[in-house]
């Protein structure tokens, strides 16, 4: 049988133990006023109390929130040092089910976190669209969009629409524009950023406050762009080190931006300004996407999460 230490203690011992801890835990009282009301030196108060909780005699529980894991949470926030940290247990949904909770612990955040002076930015992402249909009780903040989008499978929505269920929820405005996230050359995709209506809604890319975003890994099936280039594009965008991409712009492992060739071809926000955008909260899910989220805190690209905690174990392994 395991010792717990109470064993080398007598049963009044113990039970001044108890009932110091008690005091303390229960009725948070402090050390000074408990030491004044059982004639007791700080010292002896604050021995009792750690004696309590080493012994077993006090457990500390952090209890999760339904599907949100409070305790994996608190340990990737204070890890990374982020701004805030949401971590929803997979292990208790259908995989099928996980984006939809993910996007629901992100609208919930932004509930929280948005206020009246904040613009929010959206680009085009699969979890970006699933957060905006769980919106609910948000401050009348504008919206932005801020890349095109791509056509995918089983998401028949567009960044406008995403931007717009989103305006709803804030009744704030919404600045749109028409495009997809990627061309095939270089001298289209320049054409059109210069579009008035596409130039007029990028700049607005400045004014943002907050932004929620997914990360893209470059590998196959978790980066709509890395699935939608060549295999040659796939190859010269790795061979500059890049391991990720925000809502179309690269960064690699180090966080550093990259702007590979690729880059030209696509309309999104500059790096300049996702650099210079206050809070951004990056959905993301599986541990296979661990160096890339690594690698977009390490950068500052991403000071807020809401992750799986198949992700987040990964992210708080060492290194």
């Amino acid at each position: 049988m395991k010792e717990t230490g109470m064993e080398r203690h007598g049963p009044a011992e113990l039970v001044l133990a108890a009932a110091v801890a008690r005091r303390h835990y229960l009725s948070g009282q402090s050390k000074i006023q408990i030491a004044d009301e059982l004639g007791l030196s700080r010292f002896k108060v604050a021995r009792l109390i750690d004696f309590a909780r080493d012994s077993g005699i006090v457990r500390i529980e952090i209890v999760a929130d339904g599907e949100l894991d409070l305790d994996r949470s608190a340990r990737l926030q204070e890890c990374y040092g982020l701004r805030h940290a949401v971590v929803v247990d997979g292990g208790r949904l259908e995989p099928t089910a996980l984006p939809e909770h993910l996007g629901a612990a992100a609208a919930r955040l932004l509930s929280e976190v948005l206020t009246d002076s904040d613009v929010l930015g959206l680009p085009w992402s699969r979890s970006v669209d699933t957060m905006t249909r769980a919106l609910r009780d948000l401050p009348p903040v504008d919206v932005v969009q801020l890349s095109g989008a791509m056509e995918v499978l089983g998401h028949d929505s567009s960044a406008v629409d995403i931007v717009r269920r989103a305006a709803r929820a804030t009744g704030g405005g919404s600045t749109i524009f028409y495009a997809p996230l990627l061309l095939d050359d270089a001298t289209g995709a320049a054409a059109l950023r210069r579009e008035p209506q596409v130039a007029r809604a990028l700049g607005q890319a400045e004014r943002v406050t907050t932004a929620v975003m997914g990360i893209g890994a470059w590998g196959a099936g978790m980066s709509t762009i890395f699935d939608a280039v060549t295999p040659a594009d796939r190859e010269s965008t790795r061979e500059l080190g890049v391991v990720g991409e925000l809502a179309g712009v690269f960064f690699d492992a180090t966080g550093a931006l990259v702007e590979p060739p690729l880059s030209e071809r696509i309309v999104t926000i500059s790096p300049e300004l996702l650099r210079g955008i206050r809070e951004v909260v990056a959905i993301v899910s599986g541990a296979a996407k661990a160096e890339a989220v690594r690698a977009a805190l390490a950068g500052g690209l991403v000071n807020a999460v809401v992750a799986d905690a198949e992700l987040c174990d990964e992210l708080l392994r060492p290194a």
